[in-house]
C-alpha cells in the first residue's frame, strides 16, 4: 500500500532549542523518500523518528546556510555506512557546489554508495519519478535559495457503474485502462478526471513570485514562518516570512493543508503561529510543525 506522509525531523531556525532540533524533513511518496534540508542532528532525529538511511532516495537542499545543510556530512556518511542498495540523488543550488563538496567529504570514510549530484541552476523541472515530477523555483534570500515542488500527473478514476453500463468487467477493465479504448468504448466514457497530488517545500525566503508558483494548487505546502507578524520588517530584512505572510500566500494559492515550520528561538508558544495564520484568512487544514510528528498528505480528491 502506498504511503504519502511528511515526517518532521526538526523545526528550529538558526538556533536550536531544547524542544526543537535544526531543520530536517522527510517526504515519503509511495516507495520513495525525499530528505529536505538536513541540518545539524538530522541523523539522530532520523533514529528517533524511525527513518532509516535506506528510506532516502533524494536529498533536496534549498540553500547553504548551516541550519539547512550541516547535517549533510553525517547523513551522507550514514548512507555509505549502511550500504544503501540504490543510488541517491542530491539537488542543491549550483552556486553552493563548494559547500556541498566540503560537506560530502568533511572527514574520511569509505564510499560504498553512488551519490548522483544534480545541482539546480534555475527554475524548472529537475527529475521525474515513477509518480511525480520534481521542479525548483528561485526564492528571495541573502544567499541563493530554491524551493521544491512535486507534481503527480493527472489521471482518471474508473467508475464501476459506468463499467457495468458498458458491460466491461474482469481483465477488460485493465485493458481499457492501458489502451484507452475497448470495443468502441473510450476510457473517458467509463471514468472521471482524477487530479494528481501536489506538494511544495518553501524555506528561507521573502515573499516573491517563486513562493506563489510553488504553492499554487498544492495539497500540502510546507513553508517557513520564522517570525510572527509583529516582526515583519525584521523578516524582510533577513529574507524570511511571518506566519501571516505564509498563510496569505497559502490562501491565495488554494492550498489544502498548510504546514508552518522553521521557528525563531525567540518564540515559545506555537499556538500564536496558528492564531496569526487563521487571522490572515487561511481556512484549510493547518499544522504548526513540531519535531518528530508525521503529517499525512490529504487524500486525493
Amino acid at each position: 500500500m502506498s504511503v504519502r506522509e511528511f515526517v518532521v525531523l526538526g523545526t528550529a531556525s538558526q538556533v536550536p532549542t531544547r524542544h526543537r532540533n535544526h531543520n530536517g524533513y522527510l517526504l515519503r511518496w509511495d516507495g520513495e523518500g525525499i530528505l529536505f534540508d538536513p541540518g545539524e542532528g538530522t541523523q539522530r532525529q532520523m533514529l528517533r523518528a524511525g527513518v532509516a538511511a535506506h528510506d532516502i532516495n533524494r536529498i533536496c537542499v534549498t540553500h547553504f546556510h548551516g541550519d539547512h545543510s550541516l547535517g549533510l556530512a553525517g547523513v551522507i556518511q550514514r548512507i555509505n555506512l549502511d550500504r544503501v542498495p540504490h543510488p541517491v540523488t542530491a539537488h542543491y543550488p549550483a552556486s553552493g557546489q563548494k559547500f556541498f563538496d566540503r560537506l560530502r567529504y568533511a572527514t574520511a570514510y569509505r564510499e560504498t554508495v553512488i551519490i548522483d549530484e544534480e545541482p539546480v541552476t534555475g527554475d524548472g523541472p529537475l527529475a521525474r519519478g515513477s509518480s511525480y515530477v520534481l521542479e525548483a523555483r528561485r526564492l528571495s534570500h541573502p544567499v541563493e535559495s530554491f524551493g521544491y515542488r512535486l507534481t503527480e500527473p493527472d489521471g482518471r478514476r474508473i467508475l464501476p457503474e459506468l463499467l457495468a453500463r458498458h458491460g466491461i468487467k474482469g481483465p477488460d477493465v485493465g485493458r481499457i485502462q492501458r489502451e484507452g479504448v475497448l470495443n468502441g468504448v473510450t476510457l473517458e466514457e467509463v471514468s472521471e478526471p482524477k487530479p494528481g497530488q501536489r506538494f511544495a517545500f518553501v524555506m528561507d525566503t521573502r515573499l516573491c513570485d517563486g513562493v506563489g508558483a510553488l504553492a499554487e494548487g498544492c495539497d500540502m505546502l510546507v513553508i517557513e514562518s520564522t517570525f510572527l507578524d509583529e516582526e515583519a520588517q525584521l523578516a524582510t530584512d533577513h529574507g524570511h516570512l511571518t506566519a501571516g505572510q505564509a498563510a496569505r500566500a497559502a490562501r491565495d494559492a488554494g492550498v489544502r493543508h498548510l504546514v508552518l515550520t522553521h521557528f525563531s528561538q525567540r518564540y515559545s508558544d506555537p499556538s500564536e503561529f496558528e492564531r496569526q495564520a487563521r487571522a490572515a484568512g487561511f481556512e484549510g487544514e493547518l499544522t504548526v510543525a513540531a519535531d518528530l510528528i508525521r503529517v499525512p498528505l490529504p487524500k486525493r480528491a
